[in-house]
């Protein structure tokens, strides 16, 4: 795999892809490959978390601690279920106000404190939908480099580590998502991203 190039898939931006796509991507998936795919802030480099191998290519391929978590991304807040994420009513309220979007909820669980979000894409939440369950993903560049905008620059950086990329042109956003834990009633921000804080603190 690592001496491969990567297959490229083209999609609308605006809706969801075919089932030949999505299919494409889902059997990359459950193979244990790693996946690009768009979201509204920046790509993003996907695996299945159920495949320990999965998860250790992702880590090699970011040249990523691997004692830093990665974070979800899920359909709503009811597929976190999954997980065994618990939301606390502060943090259930925060998902309905700002999901689909650039917030990433920080959660415990039975793996300990875990990252979801609910991206604002067409594209990748069909994929989501498709796949039945969260998949890991964390921003697609290498550790400490830029998070990238387009599917070129995901590839540039990723390119042999990666079976598909799913190129829906350029990400709107550009900023990663905004990162909070929420224990009980008490908002901390870890990363200040797409949302200012204060939209966060309001209300």
């Amino acid at each position: 795999m690592d001496s491969e190039t990567p297959t490229i898939l083209e999609v609308d931006p605006g809706r969801a892809p075919d089932a030949n796509l999505t299919g494409r991507v889902i059997d990359a998936l459950r193979a244990g490959d790693l996946v690009v795919l768009p979201t509204e802030t920046v790509y993003g480099l996907a695996a299945d978390p159920a495949q320990p191998a999965a998860m250790e290519r992702l880590y090699s391929a970011k040249g990523r601690p691997d004692n830093k978590p990665i974070a979800f991304l899920g359909t709503d807040a009811d597929s976190f279920q999954a997980l065994g994420v618990k939301f606390s009513p502060k943090a259930t309220a925060l998902a309905k106000r700002f999901w689909p979007g650039p917030l990433t909820i920080v959660a415990p669980s039975p793996d300990g404190d875990t990252g979801c979000r609910v991206p604002d894409h067409p594209v990748t939440l069909a994929i989501l939908s498709a796949f039945g369950r969260p998949l890991a993903v964390t921003s697609a560049n290498l550790s400490g480099q830029a998070s990238p905008r387009t599917a070129g620059e995901a590839v540039d950086q990723l390119g042999q580590a990666v079976r598909i990329v799913v190129d829906a042109g350029p990400a709107v956003g550009g900023t990663p998502s905004t990162v909070i834990a929420v224990r009980e009633d008490a908002i901390e921000i870890l990363r200040e991203g797409a949302i200012p804080a204060a939209h966060i603190a309001e209300g």
